[in-house]
Parts: C-alpha cells; sequence; structure tokens
C-alpha cells in the first residue's frame, strides 16, 4: 500500500509514502527559533544566537530548500557545512536524520534524530519527525510516543500536521477506529485541510461507513486546487459503494481527463473499484 502526496511540497517539506492512505505529512526540516533553553534557562529568542550559529543557520536554509527540492545528496553536503560551523545545531540534525532516512540510511537517520532531541528535547518538530520515521519502520509504539510527546508541548504550532501523521500511524499499525478518532479531532481543528479531509474519507470507507465518508471526500474534490488523481479516485468509489453513479462516472471521468497516465485513471480502466480495504 502506499501513501500518495495530496498537498504540494512548502520549502521544508516533503510527500512521503506508506499505508495506502492519501495524506502528505509534513516533514519539518528547519523549524526556525529552536526552544531549546538558553544559558539563562529561557527559551531562546535570536538574540542568544552566537555568529557561528547565524552562519550555520543560513547553510541550514540552503540545505532545506535542496532537501525541498528531493536533492539529498545536494542538501547533505550543505548540511555538512552548517554542522562543521555549529555541531550542537538542532534543527541541523533534524534535518540530516530526515536525508539520512530519504537515502535509506535508518541508523544514521535514527542517530541523527535522536542527537537533535538530547540538544532540544522539547522541539515537537523533532518529535513528529521521530514519530513517522518510528512508524515508517513499523515502530509503532514508540512512534505514538514521540507523537504524543510532540502534542503535550505548549509551544508547538503544528498539532494538525501531528494529528495527521498520529491518525495515519495508528491506521498503519491496523488501529483504524483509533486513526478515525484522531483524524475526526484533527479535522474539527483545521477543516481546511485537504490531507485530513481525504484521509479521514478513506478509514470511514475502509470501515463501511460511506456516508460520513461522501461528506469528507466530496468537500475536498469540490476544491479544484485541492483535487488529485488519488482523491477522485477515492470519491468515485465512494459514490459507487453508495449507489450514485452518475456521481462516481463523472469522477472517474475526471480523473481520466485530468490525471489520464495516473495509476488511479488506470485502476478506473480495469473496473478495481473494490479494491483497498473496502469493507
Amino acid at each position: 500500500m502506499t501513501m500518495v502526496g495530496l498537498l504540494s511540497m512548502k520549502v521544508v517539506s516533503r510527500a512521503v509514502r506508506g499505508a495506502g492512505l492519501l495524506s502528505a505529512l509534513a516533514l519539518t526540516a528547519c523549524s526556525g527559533l529552536p526552544l531549546s533553553p538558553a544559558p539563562t534557562g529561557d527559551i531562546r529568542t535570536a538574540s542568544d544566537q552566537s555568529e557561528a550559529e547565524r552562519r550555520a543557520r543560513v547553510r541550514l536554509e540552503l540545505a532545506s530548500a535542496y532537501f525541498a527540492q528531493g536533492q539529498l545528496e545536494t542538501a547533505l553536503d550543505e548540511l555538512k557545512q552548517a554542522l562543521a560551523i555549529f555541531p550542537n545545531l538542532a534543527d541541523g540534525l533534524n534535518l540530516r536524520g530526515l536525508i539520512y532516512a530519504g537515502l535509506m540510511q535508518t541508523q544514521l537517520a535514527e542517530e541523527s534524530f535522536q542527537r537533535a532531541l538530547a540538544l532540544a528535547p522539547n522541539d515537537g518538530n523533532i518529535l513528529h519527525n521521530l514519530g513517522w520515521f518510528h512508524c515508517q519502520r513499523g515502530q509503532y509504539v514508540p512512534a505514538q510516543q514521540a507523537f504524543s510527546r510532540a502534542l503535550a508541548q505548549p509551544l508547538y504550532r503544528d498539532a494538525s500536521k501531528t494529528l495527521l501523521a498520529q491518525g495515519v500511524c495508528q491506521a498503519m499499525g491496523g488501529q483504524i477506529d483509533q486513526g478515525i478518532a484522531t483524524l475526526t479531532a484533527a479535522y474539527e481543528r483545521d477543516p481546511g485541510n485537504p490531507a485530513l479531509g481525504a484521509n479521514l474519507a478513506e478509514l470511514l470507507a475502509r470501515r463501511g461507513q460511506f456516508d460520513r465518508a461522501a461528506f469528507y471526500i466530496r468537500r475536498v474534490n469540490q476544491q479544484p486546487a485541492w483535487v488529485t488523481a488519488q482523491s477522485l479516485w477515492l470519491g468515485a468509489r465512494i459514490e459507487r459503494r453508495l449507489g450514485q453513479t452518475d456521481a462516481a462516472a463523472s469522477l472517474v471521468q475526471q480523473l481520466r481527463t485530468r490525471f489520464p497516465n495516473a495509476p488511479e485513471s488506470l485502476a478506473a480502466e480495469r473496473g478495481a473499484f473494490d479494491e483497498g480495504g473496502f469493507r
């Protein structure tokens, strides 16, 4: 099963794969100012940064941009220069973990995340990335622990992102009902996030709750900027289960017109409407 990116990538995020769901999980490469304690015990701000750290962060921004473009080796080269200037850059070690995970160097990736957390134990972005790293490796208990720690941070601003990852990870671990509950809570916080709507629709459809699933996927497919081959195909399959044959045919036609070479279009040609775990 594959997870397909539903949203376009941002400068510091990449779409990732896993679980048969439709989400795009933002893996944060550079979280801005760190939240680790300053020498006074206060939260660090820009004025606490040394000249070396500021120079390292310039390199880190460049490495993050290369990472977002999928140029992992170039990103790693820039990052090495950043860490040579300032080895204890938690954001840099976080990005190092993402890069090595992308290069399938799992030992180096985990080492990087753990070093980053040692420097910034309350950084929600690092905890989020560590959680998803564990989830991709099938380590669901430590994954959920990391997500829960991220969500518990009072200054963490990306709770919806982490709830999305947590819900997807629960589904990957076979906890479909828990995943539905998590994604429902996330959707209530962020109803304008199409990744949440699409994933929630997917899980509800797996549980045979097609009326509820249709509500969420219709909201996604009604927004042209949110539509993907995956969302159209999911919508068509759900409408077909509801007996809405005209609506299903319309979505399939859009799929074939807009994404003729997508795997979902080929699945539509085969008539594979019941694949993917629908009851």
